[in-house]
């Protein structure tokens, strides 16, 4: 059984591509979009990563922290990251223990999922969006939680 929405995040800390150790608490108030993807390099987390990069500077008009999070390691990460000029961290969670307390599914019981979480300013998640086959798809949903929470 995973998180939904309502419930408060757990502090969140995992090492980003650049080996910096990201930490939840440490985002002071800031909106943060945390998605999930299955693997660096595959066509749909390239698609979706590069969605997010493209769109990262009206993120950043919400004031909110975007990270994706993958098992992937921080090398894969790094070399990913770079490929795609990625400006924002991705988090290496090569034992999953984040993506399983989260409640990610497994799609066909061997795939990991693709979730975006839009978690508010006081860590609160406020929309889950599951979708495997529609990686850009997680850009505009997160773009259109985050106007409606600055519109409360």
């Amino acid at each position: 059984m995973g998180l939904k929405i309502g419930d408060l995040i757990p502090n969140i800390e995992l090492y980003d591509q650049d080996g910096h150790l990201r930490k939840s608490k440490l985002l002071k108030g800031k909106p943060l979009i945390l998605f999930f993807y299955p693997k660096d390099d595959t066509p749909g987390c390239t698609a979706e990563v590069c969605g997010f990069r493209d769109k990262y500077d009206l993120f950043k008009i919400f004031g909110a922290e975007v990270w994706g999070v993958s098992g992937d390691d921080q090398k894969s990460h790094q070399a990913f990251a770079k490929k795609n000029k990625l400006p924002f961290p991705i988090l290496s969670d090569g034992n999953n223990k984040l993506r399983v307390t989260f409640g990610v599914p497994k799609v066909l019981g061997i795939l990991d999922g693709r979730v975006t979480y839009i978690i508010d300013q006081k860590g609160m998640i406020r929309h889950i969006f599951n979708d495997l086959i529609n990686g850009p798809a997680h850009v505009n949903e997160a773009l259109k939680v985050l106007n409606e929470i600055g519109q409360k």
